[in-house]
C-alpha cells in the first residue's frame, strides 16, 4: 500500500463480509480465509479518527497562507493504530470516488490519498524518496534532495492528494542530526502542500518528535488523537465489551453461542489489557483452531489455550504469577 497502485487496490476492494443467513455456506477454507482477513471492527478510535480528519480537512480546504492544521495519531502498541489509519484513508478515497469520479476511458482520476511508510533510520533525502514512490515519481540517486522534494509537491498538488497519512512517525528522532533534517522536512511539506498531514505513531508524546523547537512547530498545528487501549467502563457504557459482541457477531463458526465472548469481557480486557490489536488476534485464532479441531464454537478453554503477542504475554505475567 506504499504505492498509488496498491494502495488504490486497497481502497477499492470489498474488504472482508461477516457471513449473512442468506448466504450459501463457505467452504473450510474460505472460512479459513475469512478469519485470517476478517472484517475492520468500527472501535470508538475510529469513529473519533474519522470524525476528526473529516473537519480537519474541511477547516483547512480554503486555507492559503500557512499550513493546515494535521492530527496525530498516537497509541500503545497493539492498539490497532494502523487499522485505524488505513480505515479512515479508504474512506476517504472512496468518498472521493463518489463524489468525483474517474473520467470515461480512465482507470481512476485524482489521487486523493496518499500513504506513506517512515523507513527505519529515516533521513530526509529516504523520507522524501519514500513519497516519490508512492506516485511513481522518477528519481535517481545523483538527485538532491531539494530536486525530489520540488517533484514532489509539483506531482502531489497535480494529483489532488488531499490526505497524507504518515504512519511510523516514532522513528524518527529530531535530537540526531538527520532527524532534525526529517522534521524540518515534513514542515516544509506541510507548508508546500495544500493537503492534511495526519501522523501515526507509537507513544510519541513520549518522545522527541513533537517536543523542542522543531517538534513544538509541528505539534502546534496538530491535534492529539489517543487511540489507547480500551476501558472496561466508561461511565454507563461498556466500549469494550461492545466491541467484544461486535467482533463475536462477525464470526462464521457452525455451534458457536452468541453471547460467549461477551459474557468473557472481564477476562479478554485482563488477558488482552484492553488492546484492540491483541483482542481480535486472540479471537481469530480461537475461531481457527475452533475450524480445526472440528468443535466450531469459542469456549474459554479455547481462549486460554491461545499463546498471545508477547507484548500482551507480558502484561499478564506478574498476573498470573501471583
Amino acid at each position: 500500500m506504499t504505492t498509488w497502485q496498491g494502495w488504490h487496490r486497497f481502497a477499492t476492494t470489498d474488504p472482508p463480509a461477516p457471513p449473512q443467513p442468506v448466504d450459501p455456506p463457505r467452504s473450510t477454507e474460505e472460512r479459513l480465509a475469512y478469519h485470517s482477513a476478517f472484517v475492520t471492527i468500527r472501535t470508538p478510535a475510529i469513529s473519533q479518527l474519522a470524525t476528526q480528519v473529516r473537519t480537519l480537512m474541511i477547516l483547512g480546504r480554503h486555507q492559503q497562507t500557512t499550513a493546515r492544521p494535521s492530527l496525530i495519531v498516537t497509541p500503545p502498541r497493539a492498539a490497532g493504530k494502523t487499522t485505524a489509519l488505513l480505515n479512515v484513508g479508504r474512506a476517504c478515497h472512496l468518498a472521493h470516488i463518489r463524489k468525483s469520479p474517474p473520467p470515461p476511458g480512465s482507470a481512476h482520476g485524482a489521487a486523493p490519498v496518499a500513504y506513506v511508510l517512515v523507513p527505519p533510520g529515516a533521513t530526509a533525502k529516504t523520507l522524501i524518496t519514500e513519497f516519490a514512490r508512492y506516485l511513481g515519481i522518477p528519481t535517481t540517486t545523483r538527485m538532491t534532495q531539494t530536486q525530489i522534494t520540488d517533484a514532489v509537491c509539483h506531482t502531489y498538488t497535480q494529483a489532488g492528494v488531499q490526505l497524507i497519512l504518515i504512519d511510523e512517525i516514532h522513528r524518527l528522532n529530531p535530537r540526531t542530526t538527520t532527524g532534525a533534517q526529517t522534521a524540518d522536512l515534513l514542515k516544509d511539506l506541510t507548508e508546500r502542500l495544500p493537503t492534511t498531514f495526519v501522523y501515526a505513531g507509537i507513544n510519541v508524546t513520549d518522545t522527541p518528535l513533537f517536543s523542542g523547537t522543531r517538534g513544538a512547530q509541528l505539534a502546534g498545528r496538530a491535534t492529539l488523537v489517543d487511540c489507547g487501549p480500551l476501558p472496561a467502563r466508561h461511565g454507563t457504557r461498556h466500549p469494550f465489551r461492545d466491541v467484544i459482541t461486535d467482533i463475536e457477531n462477525a464470526l462464521d463458526l457452525h455451534h458457536h453461542k452468541p453471547g460467549t465472548l461477551p459474557a468473557h469481557a472481564p477476562y479478554l480486557h485482563q488477558r488482552t489489557a484492553g488492546r484492540i490489536g491483541s483482542l481480535t488476534r486472540l479471537i481469530r485464532q480461537a475461531a481457527i483452531t475452533a475450524i480445526h479441531d472440528g468443535t466450531e464454537r469459542i469456549t474459554k478453554t479455547t481462549l486460554d489455550a491461545v499463546r498471545l503477542d508477547h507484548l500482551a504475554e507480558q502484561h499478564n505475567r506478574p498476573t498470573r504469577n501471583r
